[in-house]
């Protein structure tokens, strides 16, 4: 059997997600909503246990990092500040043959010219710029200023569904405010840094940190994507996680290589092949003007080498930024030098949805295991590393008709059910259950039989077989070892 292309390495994947519970299209019974996902039963504890060991490596592990959890809903002043307001955009062209909407950085640029990536057209317009920030308004309705009804709301009794639209009057944006209220528009925040820097005063006062040391943030943003594609990797709500680091103008080159590596180490520590992942130092060009260096961790989907983190040199710019539009002193005083200054930032910054994505597409494999005949037949196994994987250990009794071995598989499940993610089983041949565990990545697998009940050999009684997801292998474990065992492994 040849090897799947990537594209086809894709749509597995992608059926996959769908079928096993990570991964569903958002509002699908509706059509769905472009560049918005779903996580399912599966897909939210393999998140969240990827966000948990994250935190752990960069917050818990580490006396020089510190949390914060930022609002989404963010002033206008601090991404004018910031510079979003104003430059926080794509470049727009638009194919007047098909209609598609495309970043010029999408176009397909040969010979011949620039043409339509979708139908091949060169009729395109010129590129504009789109600003990619997602807006709203806070506030009720201020009833000096609101619509009145002509009749009172009793009136309305009676009426349609289809009918309410029209009987119930529009209530313009510039009263969607209260009385008094200057505020009426406010920003999805389109990343979690700003709320880190806006804060950073409060936590140098309240934590009594001294430089270098960091914020953490896990969090949602938004971002109006032009072209959301490639299933999770581009979408227009999305996950972050990542560091302010804040340090003297002198260390920032040298923290910059620094975190580099301690985040190369985090993907290994995750399973993430180093193969797979590639560092790319951006040039001058394309780099942010405020940086002095950024890497680029990139990973190699199937759909191509693209960005799974970025690692940057900000300087002081958005610390001076925020100083001068608020007015507020955000200095930082060295005791022994005796003197004021603004820091500078490194800054390391993941996106979750992306990782997880590297984790499947990584984990992803296909293969031949025997079937409980012997008979060799392919199967499909997520080779996620037992620290990310959303179950850690299935338990199976041999027979569902035998109540001896349900018991005592129920038994072990309430041993372990405190300590880890557990999966109880009972339904079909043993070895479809193996399967349907290898699918979702669950790396151990325990089976109560015969022997555990000593019937055979009475020096196996309270003993079970213990099964490792990618070897396939299985060995004789007792009972009152068994939790230890998987906890060293799953570690």
């Amino acid at each position: 059997m040849s090897a799947p292309t990537d594209a086809q390495r894709m749509e597995k994947i992608v059926s996959l997600c769908k079928r096993r519970g990570f991964i569903f299209q958002s509002s699908e019974i509706y059509g769905g909503l472009n560049g918005a996902w779903d996580y399912g039963p599966l897909g939210v504890e393999l998140k969240r246990n990827l966000k948990n060991y994250w935190w752990r490596v960069m917050v818990h592990e580490r006396d020089d990092v510190i949390g914060m959890d930022g609002a989404i809903l963010t002033h206008p002043a601090v991404l004018k500040a910031s510079g979003h307001v104003e430059g926080f955009s794509d470049l727009l062209v638009d194919c007047r043959t098909c209609k598609s909407r495309w970043r010029a950085d999408q176009i397909v640029v040969n010979k011949g010219g620039q043409q339509c990536p979708r139908c091949g057209s060169k009729d395109l317009t010129e590129p504009r710029e789109f600003n990619l920030m997602l807006e709203t308004h806070i506030g009720s309705i201020d009833p000096r200023s609101g619509p009145t009804y002509t009749e009172p709301p009793t009136a309305l009794t009676g009426t349609s569904q289809a009918e309410l639209p029209k009987a119930v009057p529009k209530i313009p944006f510039d009263v969607m405010r209260p009385a008094g209220e200057q505020i009426a528009l406010v920003y999805l925040r389109p990343e979690t840094a700003q709320s880190i820097f806006v804060q950073f005063k409060n936590i140098l006062e309240v934590s009594r940190k001294k430089l270098p040391f960091g914020i953490a943030q896990i969090g949602k943003a938004f971002r109006n994507e032009i072209n959301p594609r490639n299933f999770t990797f581009r979408s227009r709500e999305f996950e972050q996680m990542e560091v302010e680091y804040f340090c003297r103008p002198e260390q920032g080159m040298e923290l910059l290589d620094y975190w580099k590596e301690e985040r190369l180490k985090f993907y290994e520590n995750i399973g993430i092949s180093r193969e797979r992942l590639n560092v790319k130092t951006v040039s001058d060009k394309e780099r942010a003007f405020y940086s002095k260096g950024t890497y680029d961790i990139e990973y190699d989907f199937p759909f191509g080498l693209q960005e799974l983190e970025g690692v940057a040199y900000r300087t002081d710019y958005d610390l001076k930024q925020h100083q001068d539009a608020s007015g507020k002193s955000l200095e930082y005083f060295d005791d022994e030098k005796k003197e004021r200054f603004i820091p500078h930032v490194v800054e390391p910054s993941a996106g979750v949805d992306r990782t997880i994505l590297a984790l499947i597409c990584d984990a992803f494999a296909e293969d031949q295991a025997p079937d409980d005949k012997g008979k060799m037949e392919s199967r499909i196994v997520l080779r996620l590393h037992p620290r990310i994987a959303p179950i850690k250990c299935a338990v199976f009794p041999l027979l569902k008709n035998k109540e001896p071995l349900v018991a005592k598989a129920k038994e072990i499940v309430d041993l372990l059910r405190p300590h880890m993610s557990v999966f109880y089983d009972e339904s079909g041949a043993i070895g479809r259950r193996y399967r349907r565990q290898d699918e979702i990545g669950t790396p151990f697998g325990v089976t109560v039989d015969f022997e555990t009940l000593g019937e055979k050999d009475p020096k196996l009684r309270e003993s079970v077989t213990l099964r490792e997801r990618d070897s396939m292998k299985q060995e004789r474990v007792r009972i009152s070892d068994l939790l230890q065992l998987l906890s060293m492994r799953i570690a």
